[in-house]
């Protein structure tokens, strides 16, 4: 998984949100303050039942390959045993690494929630695509249309200084407060992930967790 370089991240997002949202305040979250930092919130688009006793927090860069290879060969699992049947859920909060992928992830937050997950899936999947393309927004704003975006409603996202700044805050707050320095970085139900991205190390984890029958 690809560590965070922090300031080389702020060279590249130079320009691109309002300066307050490139100052970090590099000070891990007390255990209290994590509960409430990792708490479901309104802003949070939620894969799965919002009541179902498990929840898994992932910080993730639409252009980590890592990611990617989660969401096209991990998360189908999960989704099956855990995700589908009510046990777990899913939350997808940005941790965006570069220009591209702060781009993508505003983009994804302008999708209708009902679509949001589909977004996101279909941007892996393409990530080779769009994300080494010379003008990602390009790229994008076809999917976007494909989505039933309109160009001028696309426009309007990309363009959206406090959408990019609340994107960008989710990976200051992830890395100041939650100590989050790669991606992906799971958090299940308010405790970090320390075993590996797969299938089987999740099921591991979701079985202790799960509620005795």
């Amino acid at each position: 998984m690809p560590k965070i370089w922090f300031p080389l991240l702020l060279l590249l997002f130079a320009g691109a949100v309002p300066a307050a949202a490139q100052t970090p305040n590099p000070k891990p979250a007390s255990p209290e303050e994590q509960a409430k930092l990792l708490a479901v919130g309104s802003d949070d688009r939620v894969l799965g039942k919002p009541e179902a006793p498990i929840t898994i927090v992932e910080y993730a860069s639409l252009t980590c390959p890592h990611c990617a290879h989660f969401d096209q060969d991990v998360l189908p699992k999960l989704k099956e045993k855990w995700i589908d049947t009510g046990k777990a859920k899913l939350v997808f909060r940005d941790f965006p690494l570069d220009q591209p992928a702060l781009l993508a992830a505003t983009v994804a937050r302008c999708e209708p929630a009902d679509r949001f997950y589909g977004f996101i899936d279909a941007l892996f999947k393409t990530q080779g695509e769009w994300g080494a393309a010379k003008d990602p927004r390009t790229g994008l704003q076809q999917m976007a249309q494909l989505g039933g975006m309109s160009k001028k409603d696309f426009t309007a996202c990309v363009d959206d200084k406090a959408r990019q700044d609340k994107v960008v805050q989710s990976r200051f707050v992830a890395a100041n407060q939650l100590t989050v320095d790669s991606t992906p970085t799971f958090f299940i139900n308010g405790s970090k992930f320390t075993g590996a991205p797969t299938a089987e190390d999740f099921d591991k984890a979701l079985s202790s967790l799960a509620p005795k029958s």
